[in-house]
């Protein structure tokens, strides 16, 4: 059963007038941030940081929750051996699956996210 679903598109533009420590340190968790340091092509990381933030607000709307009610670090969007993203959380029980995709183009980022009841 679908519990909420999420879309949120990000101007890249907007991203990079914002883009400095303070703004990172808000959006990205430990592990994000890692990955974001690793990356050399300043495009590259710019389209990563607002992949991330396009997916974190897609999944506060999925959750129907704003922004005063979690954090940007309580999800982290990762990606498995294939590219696959998937989301760590502590927020859900095992009870929620979340799905999460992220797409990029020059301009934009754009992400989308369902959640579901989990299904044993």
């Amino acid at each position: 059963m679908i519990l909420g679903m999420g879309i949120d598109l990000v101007e890249l533009d907007r991203i990079k007038e914002l883009l400095d420590d303070r703004f990172i340190d808000r959006i990205l968790s430990a592990d994000e941030r890692k990955l974001y340091d690793n990356i050399a092509d300043e495009n590259t990381k710019l389209a990563f940081i607002g992949g991330r933030f396009a997916g974190k607000e897609a999944i506060f709307k999925a959750i129907s929750k704003g922004k005063g009610k979690t954090n940007y670090k309580d999800f982290s969007i990762l990606k498995d051996e294939n590219g696959k993203p998937y989301v760590e959380t502590d927020y859900f029980t095992d009870h929620e699956m979340i799905h999460i995709t992220i797409t990029h183009t020059a301009h934009y980022a754009l992400s989308y996210c369902v959640i579901e009841k989990a299904s044993y």
